[in-house]
C-alpha cells in the first residue's frame, strides 16, 4: 500500500495512564527508615539487606507488572478458604475431643493427697494445674506422671478445637478426626497469615514481607517463580537506591552510614520542621521564585557623624549633589548629600547542648527526640551559620563531650541499682577506682554545666548559651574529688548545681532548658527548672517530647534574630 492510514498503530500490554509512574518521580526514601532504626537501638549494628527491604515503603504502582498479580494469590488463598469451610462440619469433632479427654482423664490415678487438686484442674480445665500436680508427683516415670501428660495433650486439642470452632464457620457434612482438625486448623492460619502479608505487600510493595515458603504450598510454581523474580528487582532496586542515598555497603554486605546519608537525612529533618511556619514569617521557601518581581536594593540613610565613609551610596550622593547644585561646576559635595548603605551585623553565637541520658530517659523513648534534635540543630549550624560554636555533652552520672558523628550511637544508661533510697559517694582521686565501676543511669547537671561553661569561657563571642534537655531534677554532683549520687533528689545535688549556675551567670552564658514528659516529673521538677533557668536569665520550655526538635531549632533561630542589630 502506497498509503497506510493512521500512520502506526502501537499496542501497550500492562499499562494504566492513570497509575502508571513517570520517570521523574521520587526514589523511595531509604536513608529515613535507616536513621530511625539507628536512634532507636543506637549504631551497633549495620542493616541487613532484608531489614532495609523490611522497613522501606515502595508505591506499589512501581512493582506492577513484574510478576502475578498480588490479587490474583489472595483470590487462590481465598478460594482454598471457602472450599475447606464448605467441605467440613465441626460438630462431630468437638464430641470427639470432648471425649477423649474425658476418657483420659478417667484413666489416671493420682496420690491421694493430689486428688482435690487433679478434680479441680479436670472441672476448670486448666493446663497449669495440671503442670503444678506433675511437678509434685516428683517421679516422672510413673504411671501417674504419664498419665497426667496424656490429660494435658487431650486437653490441648480440645482447647484447639474448640478455637477453630470460634474462629471458622464451617458450612460442609464431612466429618473429621481430631488430628484432621488440627490439620485443617494450621492450614487455615497459614492462609489468614498469607492474606495479611499479601493485603499490607499491595499498600507497601514489600515482596520482602511474603513467606515464600509458606506460598507456596498453595501457589502454583510457575507463579512463585514470577514472584521470586518480582522480589529480586525490588531488592536489586532498593540495594541501588541505597547506595545512591549514602548507605553504603561493607564487605559483609551490610549497609552502613555515611556522611552523605548524615547530609541527607538532616536535610530532610530541617524540611520537615522549617515547613510548619508560613513562607512570609520564616522566608524558607523550598521552590523556585519563578515570575515578574521587585528588584530589592540596599537600604540607606543620610550620613551622621561616625559612619564609616566606606559604605557610602556614591551614586545616591552624586545625584542628591546634582539636585542641589544643578549645573555649576565644579561639583561640590556636602555633608547633607552623603548617603550611606546601612548595615546588618551577623555576630557569632556559641553553644553547647547537654543531652540528658540517663536512666529515665529510656520511657517512651525520649531519646530518641533528643539525639533527632541534636542532628537536626547540627545539619541547620552547618548550613546557615557555619561560623558559629556548637558543642554537644552527654549528661549521665559523668558528663562527657560528644563529636556529631557519635550522637546516634547515644542510648541511656542501664539502671544498675534499684533501690528506693540510695546514698553513695565515691572518691574520684581514688586510683583503684574508674568509671565502669559507677553506677551511670545518675543525672549530673552540675558538672554538666561546668564542662559547657569550661568550652563556651574561651569562645570569641558574647552571645553563648547552654542548652539543657532533661526530665526532671539531678541526682548526681561532684564536691572536689568526691562524686555523690543521692536519690531521692538531695537539696545538696541543688544546691552545688545552682553554685555551677552563678559561675555560667558571671560569664555571661544563659540556660535555656527544654523539660521533656516523664512518668516521674512533679511539680518540684518544674520549680528546680525554673529556678536554674532564672538565675541566668535563661528561659523554661515545655515540650511534648517529640515536637522537642521543632522548639530547640526555631528558638535558636529566633535568639538569633533578636542578637542581629
Amino acid at each position: 500500500m502506497k498509503y497506510r492510514p493512521g500512520g502506526i498503530i502501537h499496542s501497550y500490554q500492562k499499562y494504566d495512564p492513570i497509575s502508571f509512574p513517570p520517570p521523574t518521580q521520587e526514589p523511595p526514601d531509604l536513608v529515613t527508615p535507616a536513621f530511625e532504626q539507628a536512634l532507636m537501638y543506637g549504631n551497633f549494628r549495620e542493616l541487613s539487606e532484608e531489614e532495609l527491604a523490611r522497613a522501606v515503603r515502595l508505591d506499589p504502582s512501581q512493582i506492577a507488572g513484574l510478576g502475578p498479580s498480588i490479587d490474583f494469590l489472595k483470590a487462590l488463598l481465598e478460594e482454598r478458604k471457602r472450599k475447606i469451610l464448605e467441605t467440613y462440619e465441626t460438630r462431630g469433632v468437638q464430641k470427639k475431643s470432648r471425649k477423649a479427654f474425658s476418657q483420659a482423664a478417667k484413666d489416671v490415678r493420682v496420690p491421694q493427697k493430689l486428688e482435690k487438686s487433679f478434680q479441680q484442674a479436670i472441672r476448670t480445665e486448666q493446663p497449669y494445674l495440671l503442670e503444678s500436680i506433675w511437678y509434685r508427683i516428683g517421679d516422672d516415670h510413673s504411671a501417674a506422671a504419664t498419665g497426667l501428660l496424656n490429660v494435658a495433650q487431650r486437653m490441648s486439642e480440645k482447647h484447639q478445637i474448640e478455637e477453630l470452632v470460634s474462629k471458622y464457620e464451617f458450612t460442609g457434612n464431612e466429618s473429621m478426626t481430631v488430628p484432621k482438625a488440627l490439620e485443617i486448623k494450621e492450614e487455615l492460619e497459614k492462609i489468614d497469615e498469607l492474606l495479611r502479608q499479601l493485603e499490607e505487600a499491595s499498600k507497601t510493595a514489600q515482596i520482602g514481607l511474603i513467606d515464600m515458603d509458606m506460598l507456596g504450598e498453595f501457589a502454583q510454581p510457575g507463579d512463585m517463580e514470577q514472584l521470586e523474580e518480582m522480589r529480586r528487582q525490588v531488592e536489586n532496586l532498593i540495594r541501588e537506591q541505597a547506595e545512591r542515598q549514602g548507605l553504603q555497603r561493607d564487605s559483609s554486605g551490610a549497609f552502613q552510614l555515611t556522611p552523605q546519608a548524615y547530609k541527607i537525612f538532616q536535610g530532610r529533618l530541617l524540611e520537615r520542621i522549617f515547613s510548619s511556619l508560613a513562607p512570609s514569617r520564616s522566608g524558607r521557601h523550598t521552590g523556585d521564585v519563578i515570575g515578574e518581581g521587585a528588584v530589592e536594593l540596599q537600604q540607606t540613610k543620610p550620613y551622621e557623624f561616625g559612619d564609616s565613609v566606606a559604605n557610602m551610596d556614591m551614586p545616591q550622593t552624586v545625584i542628591n549633589a546634582l539636585l542641589r547644585q544643578g549645573d555649576e561646576r565644579p561639583l561640590r559635595l556636602r555633608g547633607d548629600d552623603i548617603v550611606v548603605h546601612k548595615t546588618r551585623n551577623h555576630p557569632r553565637c556559641a553553644t553547647c547542648v547537654i543531652m540528658d541520658m540517663s536512666g529515665s530517659m529510656r520511657y517512651d523513648g525520649q531519646y530518641i527526640n533528643v539525639k533527632r534534635m541534636a542532628l537536626a540543630l547540627q545539619g541547620l549550624i552547618q548550613k546557615d551559620y557555619p561560623g558559629d560554636f556548637l558543642r554537644f555533652i552527654e549528661m549521665y552520672t559523668f558528663a562527657k563531650l560528644v563529636k556529631p558523628g557519635e550522637i546516634i550511637d547515644l542510648m541511656p544508661k542501664p539502671v544498675t541499682i534499684h533501690d528506693p533510697w540510695v546514698r553513695l559517694k565515691a572518691d574520684m582521686s581514688d586510683e583503684s577506682i574508674s568509671e565502669v565501676q559507677i553506677h551511670p543511669h545518675f543525672t549530673n547537671i552540675q558538672r554538666s554545666l561546668q564542662l559547657a561553661r569550661q568550652n563556651l569561657i574561651n569562645a570569641d563571642t558574647p552571645n553563648r548559651q547552654i542548652v539543657l534537655i532533661t526530665d526532671g531534677l539531678p541526682t548526681a554532683h561532684c564536691e572536689g574529688e568526691w562524686l555523690y549520687m543521692l536519690y531521692p533528689p538531695d537539696p545538696q545535688t541543688e544546691q552545688a548545681t545552682m553554685r555551677e549556675a552563678q559561675l555560667c551567670q558571671r560569664e555571661g552564658i544563659t540556660i535555656n532548658i527544654f523539660l521533656v514528659p516523664s512518668w516521674s516529673q512533679s511539680e518540684e521538677d518544674i520549680r528546680f527548672a525554673s529556678r536554674l533557668a532564672q538565675s541566668t536569665s535563661g528561659r523554661v520550655f515545655f515540650t511534648s517530647g517529640n515536637n522537642l526538635d521543632r522548639f530547640v531549632l526555631w528558638d535558636y533561630v529566633q535568639n538569633r534574630r533578636e542578637i542581629i542589630s
